[in-house]
């Protein structure tokens, strides 16, 4: 499956920011109520460090926000609506001061400031959810014969969450000091917002065939192993992981020879493994704009449609990306040049002529039938090898 512009970053604009207003009070549904099960308050007690104390009127009025203010500041992080139930603690208020404050101060634009609220909860959600479902549920297995779940549960929480809470601020930390180094090396302020990146899909090959053979347990654990060994190399190799999306990972690079290796090095990680599918990658280079994380804009369409068309266990790559690998000696204008100046060293050699030697290039390019590509019209892929050694 690759993914189309309606369901991924892909789409040639960004997602313009909804225009949400506060539903009255007499208008909540109220289905989202918080809950009264003891434990469950007592582990929210706990995880906040604070008890139930506002009602949603009260801390926007404590904190000094209106309350259209403060229901778009809570949307925006995920939180549902409540009603008027008392279920909101001080570190909630605090929260809609620190916003407001900004916007105040003049730091962030009303707008800038729900974006910052939207991006922090959308990637905190997820990584909540993710500790729960998978690494949670996994270490609460009761230790002893009589003991329930939620025995185990509150001690352990309690005894993770301060270690977890730090180790979430240093990686933090230091995402934000590689983000930000990328942002001040930029050429100049427009590059900051629209850039020039190699952009990549890989793909799994036949994954919907896949769903309707194997277990969902087998199913989880192969989308597992996908997404971890991806991220990994791509980490590794100096990318960035945009997204997962089970059978297909996004990511970006500055330069095309690291997108190149990241791309290769994926297809021979995935072919050393037996009980995995065939792998296929498109990589585009060009402008791309990025926002909350997320990149969009033509190369990313490009860069998907390749990934449809590619074979399995290659790589395709457009022009752009194939005249990026040239400029920098990555890989040769083409073979017959490479083969031209290896014979021309080597003529020189044998004739004892001191001469440099000839380049040593990374990747090959092989170039592949035009074809017409859904919405980019007419297209010149390239196939991607690596010659020699790297």
């Amino acid at each position: 499956m690759t993914v189309d512009d309606t369901t991924s970053g892909a789409g040639t604009q960004p997602p313009s920011e909804p225009s949400v207003h506060a539903t009255p009070h007499h208008e909540v549904d109220h289905t989202a109520e918080p809950t009264d099960d003891p434990l469950a308050i007592r582990l929210e007690q706990l995880i906040l460090g604070a008890d139930r104390r506002y009602t949603p009127f009260q801390a926007a009025r404590t904190a000094g926000v209106s309350m259209d203010l403060a229901s778009r500041f809570w949307r925006a992080m995920g939180f549902a609506d409540i009603g008027q139930a008392k279920a909101l603690t001080e570190a909630d208020v605090l929260a809609l001061r620190r916003l407001a404050g900004l916007v105040e101060a003049g730091l962030l634009s009303e707008p800038m400031a729900i974006q910052v609220a939207r991006s922090t909860g959308q990637t905190t959600a997820r990584l909540a959810e993710w500790q729960i479902d998978s690494f949670l549920e996994g270490l609460t297995e009761p230790p002893e014969p009589g003991m329930t779940r939620t025995e185990v549960t509150y001690p352990l929480v309690e005894l993770l969450l301060p270690e977890l809470q730090e180790f979430l601020v240093y990686v933090w930390r230091r995402q934000l000091a590689a983000a930000t180094g990328r942002v001040v090396q930029a050429a100049d302020d427009e590059e900051m917002v629209d850039r020039r990146l190699a952009v990549g899909f890989a793909d799994l090959v036949g994954f919907t065939r896949l769903t309707r053979r194997l277990e969902e347990e087998e199913l989880g654990e192969l989308v597992e192993a996908f997404e971890t060994t991806s991220a990994d190399l791509v980490a590794a190799h100096g990318g960035r992981l945009i997204k997962t999306l089970g059978d297909e990972v996004l990511f970006a690079a500055d330069d095309a020879g690291t997108a190149a290796e990241i791309a290769l090095r994926l297809i021979e990680a995935m072919t050393q493994d037996e009980t995995m599918p065939a792998l296929r990658v498109g990589i585009a280079f060009g402008t791309v704009t990025t926002r909350m994380g997320d990149v969009f804009g033509t190369t990313v369409n490009l860069a998907s449609r390749l990934t449809s068309i590619a074979p399995k266990d290659a790589v395709l790559v457009d022009g752009a990306f194939a005249e990026e690998l040239t400029r920098t000696g990555d890989a040769p204008a083409s073979e017959a040049q490479a083969a031209e100046e290896a014979a021309v060293a080597e003529k020189e050699r044998q004739e004892g002529v001191e001469s440099a030697a000839a380049p040593r290039y990374r990747y090959g390019l092989q170039p592949m039938w035009q074809r017409p590509v859904r919405g980019l019209g007419v297209v010149e892929p390239w196939l991607l090898a690596r010659r020699g050694t790297s």
